[in-house]
């Protein structure tokens, strides 16, 4: 940013602490101060020079990160756990600690996270409008039909008043099983394995391949590879087309 001037919510998007949207509703809520003075309106330019403090921690710019993450199975993806179990952070070195998930994966769950500390990239990623494509590779339980994927396709309500939608195709049969390629474009907690409980084929085993246009090309269980800055920007062109036709 160097000494160039920016609104308050772009700065404090840029410190990776949240979003850009998340940023209006601490100003707006008060919750922002700058050289000790509350700040509430959302078009307030400052600099790196400026002092910023939410919720009286100060906060500062710092050079994004993003990393490409192949999750194993039996860690929750949580910077903190209440309950004490193991977390993705148990497994990551010291040097991407701070980089925080693009959405989840349960605990059993295997295969792709992409973290990151820039809060406007998480928040573009997963934004419900936006609707990111995550591409699946699923093994269910029984063997499925192909009114099963019509089923999931038209949508099923997995919760009161909750539907959920996949797009999906057999990829073959294993024995008494069948191995799916499921598609999301939502984010419902736990979605793939609550859509198939409701259709009597419970989950036996579920890795996330890619994320829009991210995958676990080059990756091993549980390594990380930073993603280049050429990588990020076809990433962004990318989330500017989508953004662009969901706001028609």
């Amino acid at each position: 940013m160097a000494n160039q001037k920016v609104r308050l919510n772009k700065y404090i998007a840029s410190t990776g602490f949240c979003s850009r949207r998340k940023a209006d509703e601490y100003i707006e809520a008060g919750k922002v101060t700058v050289n000790g003075e509350i700040i509430t309106e959302l078009g307030y330019i400052v600099s790196v020079k400026d002092r910023v403090m939410i919720d009286k921690k100060i906060i500062k710019p710092e050079p994004f990160v993003y990393i490409r993450y192949y999750k194993p199975a039996g860690y929750i993806t949580t910077m903190d756990d209440e309950k004490g179990r193991k977390t993705i952070y148990d497994l990551l070195p010291e040097e991407v600690q701070n980089l925080k998930p693009v959405g989840r994966l349960d605990k059993d769950s295997t295969g792709l996270l992409i973290l990151t500390n820039d809060g406007d990239f998480i928040n573009d990623l997963t934004h419900p409008s936006v609707k990111v494509p995550k591409v699946y590779r699923v093994t269910a339980q029984g063997k499925l039909n192909l009114n099963d994927l019509e089923v999931m396709e038209k949508g099923i309500e997995i919760e009161k008043g909750q539907i959920a939608y996949a797009l999906a195709r057999i990829i073959e049969f294993e024995g008494k099983n069948t191995v799916l390629e499921m598609v999301l474009h939502q984010g419902l907690n736990r979605q793939i394995r609550k859509m198939l409980d409701c259709l009597g084929h419970p989950v036996i085993s579920l890795k996330r391949l890619s994320m829009g246009p991210v995958d676990l090309q080059g990756l091993k269980r549980g390594q990380f590879k930073y993603i280049k800055p050429k990588q990020v920007n076809e990433i962004r062109a990318y989330l500017k087309k989508l953004i662009k036709n969901a706001s028609k």
